[in-house]
């Protein structure tokens, strides 16, 4: 709330943003905000990987909502990690709800931090009998030691935006670009035209 406020004394008269943690997030605007999401530009690239058994995952019961909202979309179905945590970004134990075994699963997340979650997740998955475990996340927060976590797991790749720049390397990770999808989306506002066709899923 207090940098909705400083953004507002500041003069901004609109926002356009994208994958909010929290949609409750909007309402401490001022202004009118704009909330796109990432999953049009991972829908184009998860259809093109053409994966016969894919499952949608999420790592935690927070994702639920956003994983059924792909799951639904692609036509597919979904299973759930459920965690225990000891304190923050330190998980006791993981479960999955659900069936894995033999099927492709790609994990749904908002935000990566330190990977303990989504990494765990997909060692998990890995551990009971699917072929292959994907990840897409919008933000790549990545704290460390979140490079080192991915290397190390049993994730085969991991989607992120470029809302974050991401400079590290690594052969498990992918960046897509937003920037078109921003640029789009500022023109329809200046020129007094809806963005809801951007919205995929």
């Amino acid at each position: 709330k207090l940098i909705a406020d400083m953004l507002s004394a500041a003069g901004i008269n609109r926002l356009i943003t994208m994958d909010l943690h929290a949609d409750q997030i909007q309402g401490f605007f001022n202004v009118p905000v704009d909330h796109l999401y990432a999953s049009g530009v991972f829908v184009e690239y998860v259809k093109q990987l053409d994966l016969a058994n894919m499952v949608i995952a999420t790592p935690d019961v927070g994702g639920t909502k956003r994983a059924s909202a792909y799951s639904k979309f692609l036509g597919c179905p979904m299973v759930i990690c459920y965690k225990l945590r000891k304190k923050a970004n330190e998980i006791s134990d993981m479960q999955i709800i659900g069936e894995v075994k033999g099927m492709d699963i790609l994990l749904i997340d908002d935000i990566v931090d330190t990977a303990g979650t989504i990494t765990k997740a997909a060692d998990l998955i890995i551990e009971n009998g699917a072929n292959s475990v994907r990840a897409i996340a919008s933000h790549a927060v990545m704290s460390d030691p979140a490079s080192t976590r991915i290397d190390n797991s049993r994730l085969k790749e991991i989607i992120f935006t470029d809302s974050i720049p991401y400079s590290k390397k690594s052969e498990k990770v992918k960046i897509l670009s937003v920037a078109d999808m921003f640029a789009d989306s500022i023109i329809r506002v200046c020129n007094n035209e809806s963005i809801s066709s951007l919205y995929v899923v």
